[in-house]
């Protein structure tokens, strides 16, 4: 029988009400600025080629990938990968969120510490986010022995280390993003303002995934310190 706990939905609805706000913000920002053509008349593609030739990485690719808002780069074969609505568009968002990857790119030639960490991370993340859960669900109501359950959390912990390692990585790319656009690019003030507003949307995506990644962790806690006590 379905059960729903009280619990879980205490710790983590705020989570879950940044986490759609975030996203809305972001959706809202993205449809604005993506109607505003910038004055150069660059795409985010050939934006993204400026940004990472001053930067000697002309051996940095750039290709268009499927999805929207799929954005990335990859530093395993140091491709940067831009959605349609990125790739080929002269607005003011494509520039922004096409500056925003091709700053990864850069952190990634110089070595940056919290991308090199986060990257090392995502098989273990990969790993973690789907067996801490199922480990700890497993010692807790099936086996109930604790050390398994807390084997689990421990597991999960890396989600959490993960998004806390991606928020100064996110951060410093938009960071540089925003920099070269103002300086490299010589965007106006006003296509400034949609670029910032762009990015900073962003940003709180992974504050919002930090959070709902830290609030179901403190409810395994809460969960089995609970459990404990029962018995």
């Amino acid at each position: 029988m379905f059960y729903f706990d009280p619990l879980y939905l205490i710790i983590s609805l705020p989570a879950l009400l940044l986490a759609l706000y975030a996203q809305f913000r972001v959706q809202a920002a993205f449809n604005k600025f993506s109607k505003l053509r910038t004055w150069r008349g660059l795409t985010g593609a050939q934006a993204a080629r400026a940004m990472l030739d001053e930067n000697q990485l002309q051996d940095v690719s750039i290709e268009e990938t499927r999805g929207l808002l799929s954005d990335h780069y990859d530093p395993r074969d140091r491709t940067l990968r831009l959605s349609p609505n990125v790739y080929a568009s002269n607005s003011i968002a494509a520039v922004g969120v096409a500056a925003h990857e091709a700053g990864h790119a850069i952190q990634h030639s110089q070595g940056y510490l919290a991308l090199q960490m986060r990257t090392a991370l995502v098989p273990v993340v990969q790993f973690g986010s789907y067996l801490g859960p199922l480990t700890f669900m497993l010692g807790l109501f099936l086996l109930r022995m604790e050390s398994i359950a807390w084997l689990g959390v421990v597991m999960f912990g890396a989600v959490v280390v993960f998004s806390l390692i991606t928020l100064p990585v996110e951060f410093d790319a938009s960071r540089r993003a925003k920099t070269w656009l103002a300086q490299g690019f010589s965007l106006d003030q006003s296509e400034l303002v949609g670029v910032n507003q762009m990015l900073d949307a962003a940003a709180l995506t992974y504050v919002a995934a930090l959070w709902q990644a830290i609030s179901t962790m403190l409810y395994y806690i809460f969960l089995l310190t609970g459990f404990r006590r029962r018995d």
